[in-house]
């Protein structure tokens, strides 16, 4: 942050949108990654990277075009105007990162319950994670602005860690064949597993809600969003790469959430898996933190804007906590009732969803925006087609078809929510006036 003008610097920006992408996700999903898409799990995840990096152009246009701490609720109604759509497109983003939160939960719960005997593993799982939840949920009451100061301080950490990772596990032998084609799984499996693990790169979509304290955002933000997406895309394959050359695929099923610990055990022992246990906890709750601080503003904004209840504008302690107690509830059932491959599917789904909105909006405002629509087309087009691929290849397994209805419901509640809220409160829904 620039100490002289109190608004954020190109570095701070960058850090904002790298903070966001490497969280807990990539300790959690990393072995389902490999069970999806078993030798081409680098390849997936610079697919889904491809798709966070299209889209990542539409959200720079927008994010210069109309700052603010709207983000993506702005954008989608500047877009798309007040319609039932619109709102329940804004619901369904919330939805999304109640999702995230118990996706993060649920690996921090996974990696601290790794040190307790094999027997005990699930019920000390389901401490952690529910005691993670609640403990930030209230410090963020209590003190959030001091964590939130700190977050720098814990993605550095998280990302040293990792980076050690990556620099042992390359110069250890590793069983390169295994990341040779006669080990990848059909193309279109590929992709499916890609899209499943894609909310892995969601958290560029953080920066829009800073783009209004950026120094120079003209700037700052194609660095903070090309450069960010395009850094973590190539930090996410490195670290894949070392997952599948040191533990076979079997392996890997086996470790199953906890992955990369299991990597780290491999490669340097108890110590190494302690490292990773560490750095996930700090990804995870850091993850938890910044997720459960954005809600209440996130709730308050679509409040705002009269598409949720009136109650979400009060604040409570100076700060509009109603929307971060939802947050922390719905996580708590999900993280503690859904397998895991479950809510990454709901989570990947939403945002999959909200990113195509996000690139036919400004598909609509290219005048505005000064962009190129086919950037922005082509994005919406590939959000698209990820999506489908992802459902198409969940309903055609029997074992992971009720994530379908899953998925289904969660968006058909999202439009319930919305429709009946306006037949039952009257609120004007309409555009959250900018700040100057």
């Amino acid at each position: 942050m620039d100490s002289e003008s109190g608004k954020l610097g190109t570095l701070s920006a960058l850090s904002i949108g790298i903070g966001g992408m490497v969280g807990g996700g990539i300790f959690a999903t990393t072995g389902l990654a490999v069970q999806l898409t078993k030798g081409a799990v680098p390849i997936a995840f610079i697919v889904a990277g491809i798709v966070a990096l299209l889209t990542s152009y539409s959200y720079l246009k927008l994010s210069i075009a109309f700052p603010g701490e709207g983000g993506t609720v702005e954008f989608l109604n500047r877009g798309f105007g007040t319609g039932i759509l619109t709102g329940a497109s804004n619901i369904l983003l919330c939805f999304s990162y109640m999702v995230l939160v118990a996706i993060y939960a649920y690996a921090l719960g996974s990696y601290g319950a790794s040190f307790f005997p094999a027997d005990q593993v699930d019920l000390w799982q389901h401490l952690i994670l529910s005691g993670a939840i609640v403990l930030l949920t209230i410090v963020n009451v209590l003190g959030g602005s001091y964590v939130i100061r700190s977050e720098n301080a814990l993605n550095l950490a998280k990302m040293v860690i990792l980076a050690v990772f990556v620099v042992v596990g390359f110069c250890t032998p590793m069983a390169w064949q295994r990341l040779g084609p006669e080990h990848y799984v059909p193309p279109v499996a590929m992709v499916s597993g890609a899209m499943i693990v894609f909310f892995n790169y969601e958290g560029f979509e953080l920066i829009a809600n800073a783009a209004g304290r950026m120094k120079d955002r003209r700037r700052a933000l194609p660095v903070a969003y090309v450069g960010g997406v395009l850094l973590v895309i190539v930090f996410y394959v490195l670290i894949t790469m070392v997952a599948v050359g040191h533990l076979s695929f079997d392996q890997m099923s086996t470790a199953g959430d906890h992955a990369l610990a299991a990597v780290a055990n491999r490669l340097m022992g108890l110590p190494g898996q302690m490292m990773i246990a560490v750095a996930a906890v700090l990804a995870c709750g850091s993850a938890i933190n910044a997720t459960l601080y954005s809600a209440g503003p996130l709730t308050y904004t679509v409040a705002r804007s009269g598409e949720l209840p009136k109650e979400l504008e009060r604040n409570i302690r100076g700060l509009p906590l109603e929307g971060m107690f939802a947050f922390a509830i719905v996580a708590l059932v999900l993280a503690n009732f859904v397998p895991l491959d479950a809510i990454s599917t709901m989570a990947s789904a939403g945002f999959l969803f909200i990113f195509m909105a996000v690139n036919v909006a400004n598909v609509r405002l290219a005048k505005e925006t000064q962009s190129r629509r086919w950037i922005s087309a082509l994005g919406a087009i590939v959000c698209g087609a990820a999506l489908v691929t992802m459902c198409v290849q969940i309903d055609e397994n029997s074992k992971s078809r009720m994530q379908l209805w899953i998925l289904i419901g969660m968006v058909v509640l999202s439009l319930l929510i919305e429709v009946a809220y306006r037949a039952w409160s009257g609120r004007s829904i309409h555009l959250v006036r900018r700040r100057p």
